[in-house]
């Protein structure tokens, strides 16, 4: 059992492992960049990537599924943001802070990139897969042991405290 992250007809399709792997660098990689309320929102989005909350086998998301915004600008600034956030945890953003090493994270995170630089917002129909966070919803609290966002107060810790 797996986990699917598509996007624009392409996919990272990635063991229970692997999945908890690219959560927790995304994790840290978006903890630092987000600044706006469209970030907090995909930071939420994240945070309900947990297997040890939401069960091994049971989360990934459609790109297709995800609230870009209206304008072309929005579209165009939050898919900035998503490829930032690859970016930064490319460059092994914090990974020194993991109690592991996560060797497959840079092969991961090269393919959803590229998954993510195909999609185009603007043609993004969805399909009714996960429920993107709306505003009400953004992760705006962190954990302070780990320093990162979580979903506090849905449940207690982050993903790194659930691992």
């Amino acid at each position: 059992m797996g986990n699917m992250f598509h996007g624009g007809g392409r996919s990272l399709d990635l063991s229970n492992s692997g999945t908890a792997v690219f959560i927790d660098v995304l994790t840290l990689a978006v903890s630092d960049l987000a600044r706006s309320p469209w970030d907090y929102r995909f930071a939420a989005l994240l945070t309900l990537q947990d297997q040890n909350v939401m069960g091994r086998g049971a989360v990934g998301f459609d790109l297709e599924d995800i609230d870009w915004g209206r304008s072309p600008r929005q579209r165009a600034d939050a898919k900035d943001f998503v490829l930032r956030v690859l970016d930064l945890a490319l460059r092994h953003h914090r990974w020194d802070e993991l109690d592991y090493s996560p060797p497959h994270a840079e092969g991961y995170l090269w393919q959803y990139h590229e998954v993510v630089a195909a999609f185009d917002p603007a043609d993004a129909r969805p399909r009714g897969g996960c429920t993107f966070p709306g505003p009400d919803e953004a992760a705006v609290a962190s954990c302070v042991r780990h320093r990162v966002l979580s979903a506090i107060p849905h449940w207690e810790g982050c993903v790194l405290c659930h691992a």
